[in-house]
């Protein structure tokens, strides 16, 4: 029990580990070791259903068919935790550095249902990559292939893949031209703003998990990140 309270406490507050053993009475290294082994269990866990017990969500393919099952209209943005800068002369130092932040960054993908409750959250990839691109990787097209009824709202950032799925992935209108007259601007005003109403609770989402301080900005090893992040999204689904 002592071992899952540590690990919490370090992806909770990021308390270092040097602290954690004097507070324990235990040296760094048996820190290191309980967290080292509890943390994998932890992110092996699965996403929680909200109100049905013993279900998991553990991949993409997972939470589609959950979401044709219950009708569910998903919810998805991306998230990115800064991390610390490549070493000079390191292979894909640039592939971190994020083109919206301008930060070396991981980011990941988080899907919610239309209340905001966490489903999942991966397709962990460097912060230079593209929202759409990691999610594609990830394997998204051909889950919206299989579940032709699921339908998704998303934010301009995933424009092409609302574009090669129109009725299936709902994203804002395109930005009309400086030219465009007035009704043309508040048709376009008018119809953002529904769809962002529509897909904010998925940014509520990505805001509960980013309370982790872990999750703010992350000083370990970037390799360990992507467990770390999906730990932290299994946990907080239930905290």
């Amino acid at each position: 029990m002592d071992r899952v309270l540590v690990t919490l406490v370090v992806l909770r507050w990021a308390l270092s580990h040097r602290v954690l053993a004097a507070l324990f009475g235990v040296s760094p290294s048996t820190i290191d070791r309980a967290v080292g082994e509890v943390r994998p269990l932890l992110a092996a866990r699965g996403f929680a259903v909200p109100d049905r017990p013993g279900i998991r969500l553990r991949t993409l393919a997972d939470v589609f068919a959950y979401a044709q099952a219950e009708g569910i209209t998903l919810r998805i943005d991306g998230t990115e935790v800064q991390v610390r800068r490549p070493k000079a002369g390191r292979p894909g130092r640039k592939a971190f550095v994020s083109g919206k932040r301008k930060q070396n960054t991981e980011k990941a993908t988080m899907i919610s249902d239309e209340q905001g409750r966490e489903l999942w959250l991966g397709a962990i990839r460097p912060g230079r990559m593209h929202d759409a691109t990691a999610v594609r990787t990830e394997g998204i097209e051909e889950q919206l292939r299989l579940h032709p009824n699921v339908k998704a709202e998303v934010d301009s950032g995933y424009a092409g893949l609302a574009r090669d799925f129109p009725g299936h992935v709902s994203a804002p209108p395109k930005k009309p031209a400086a030219d465009a007259g007035p009704s043309e601007r508040n048709f376009y005003d008018h119809a953002r703003r529904r769809q962002s109403q529509r897909r904010i609770m998925v940014e509520h989402a990505n805001a509960e998990v980013k309370q982790w301080r872990s999750l703010q900005r992350w000083t370990g090893e970037r390799d360990d990140l992507p467990e770390v992040i999906t730990a932290i999204g299994a946990l907080a689904v239930v905290c």
